[in-house]
């Protein structure tokens, strides 16, 4: 494993190369995160960068305690891979492109009948996370941004297989090499900033003890949001294998931002996940920027302890969002920006996100993935470049957002809801 596992302190450590960009500050947040009450070990890894007070790329493992802010405000934000049967070479772009339409728009009656001729059993998922966020005392109202992407780095992504290296693994996960798969990354909309925002206007910043009645609050809601972010990014692929006139079949879903329980050495801890995927839960897809290849790993559940069990969910960012427009604009105009390398298409109506979700803002995934070969955390088994991103068709997305302030347990929206069983 050479020294691709790098010791910063007793209870700080990296996955990291000398050829890995890794900004200090990004360094220190990890140091820092350490020094919390009740934390036992922190790991970065090769796509750490900087948050809002807290690194994103890494995983903390804490005793007695846990951190909801070290999740952060999008609570199951994670990805999905479905195999479709859309043969490669029956695709052409603007065909493709003119069948998504927008997706920023919430599902109304008539697509959420049209999702359920495709999969009936969407009816009983979203019944249980509506079940979920009453229990949690929640509000029926986030139901509505079911189906929807959301901003920032999210997005679904048509792609195809550029390389198969282990035909073994590719072929047990009913992969085809001649049909486009779907990636999706999206997680629970405003649901988790709303569970945030309540932990912190409670609690600042502090943790909570591991049998309190604050614990057991937040993780019901937590849980809620979990099995909501599942529901979402299965809507929206639903949304994009009907339009497309395609099936799909669901290879992986994992979450990159939680919190659970685990064992070890014979205690009780708090494991949380900022940007990682799990390497205990079979493949995972890491992605790279919409103009870099991505790739699907088998993770070695039996080396990670080093790893605190996670693995690099991304490239990581390079550059702050707000550098970007000022360090590309005068290379690249939006509509340049929408055409990559490989001839693949973006779809991103938003001139400033097209820019701060610019390849070049990102760290190169060769080097996140050296890493973890480096420290034998993973295998590769294919990898696959982009076919057709969609970010956002304009600002429909915001109109989506919830609006919190006018929160009423057991409201239920016309157009948004309608079947639910509630009291």
């Amino acid at each position: 494993m050479g020294n691709f596992i790098q010791h910063l302190s007793e209870r700080v450590s990296v996955i990291a190369s000398d050829r890995l960009w890794l900004e200090d500050s990004a360094i220190q947040q990890l140091k820092t995160t350490a020094q919390l009450t009740h934390m036992v070990s922190v790991v970065g890894l090769p796509d750490l960068h900087p948050g809002r007070g807290y690194p994103v790329g890494a995983a903390f493992l804490s005793q007695d305690h846990f951190y909801p802010a070290l999740v952060g405000n999008d609570i199951g934000c994670g990805m999905s891979l479905y195999q479709t049967d859309l043969a490669i070479n029956k695709v052409k772009l603007d065909k493709l492109d003119k069948q998504l339409g927008n997706l920023d728009e919430p599902v109304d009656e008539d697509e959420w009948q049209q999702l359920l001729s495709l999969d009936p059993e969407l009816a009983a998922k979203k019944q249980a996370v509506a079940d979920g966020l009453l229990a949690a005392g929640l509000d029926l109202l986030q139901m509505r941004s079911l189906g929807t992407i959301g901003g920032g780095n999210h997005f679904a992504e048509l792609q195809i297989t550029d390389r198969v290296d282990d035909a073994t693994c590719y072929d047990a996960a009913n992969l085809h090499a001649k049909r486009v798969q779907l990636l999706v990354h999206s997680g629970s909309r405003g649901l988790g900033q709303f569970i945030l925002r309540q932990h912190v206007d409670a609690h600042s910043h502090a943790g909570l003890a591991s049998e309190s009645e604050a614990a057991a609050d937040y993780l019901r809601k937590h849980d809620a949001a979990l099995a909501y972010a599942a529901l979402n990014r299965a809507m929206i692929a639903a949304r994009i294998l009907r339009r497309l006139r395609c099936n799909g079949e669901l290879v992986l879903d994992v979450h990159h931002n939680l919190v659970r329980p685990v064992k070890a050495d014979g205690k009780s801890l708090w494991l949380h996940r900022k940007g990682a995927s799990p390497s205990d839960q079979g493949l995972v897809m890491l992605p790279g920027s919409r103009g870099d290849y991505s790739y699907l790993l088998q993770p070695k559940a039996e080396n990670g302890t080093a790893s605190l069990y996670s693995l690099a969910h991304g490239a990581g960012r390079k550059w702050q969002r707000t550098d970007c427009k000022d360090r590309l604009f005068k290379l690249a105009t939006p509509d340049q920006l929408s055409r990559t390398e490989f001839g693949s298409r973006v779809i991103c109506a938003d001139r400033a996100l097209i820019y701060e979700e610019a390849p070049q803002a990102y760290k190169n995934l060769d080097s996140v993935l050296d890493c973890l070969l480096g420290a034998d955390l993973v295998t590769v088994i294919a990898r696959s470049k982009p076919l057709l991103t969609y970010k956002t068709r304009g600002s429909a997305a915001d109109a989506v957002s919830t609006n919190h302030r006018k929160y009423r347990p057991g409201r239920v929206l016309p157009g948004c809801c309608q079947g639910l069983a509630v009291i």
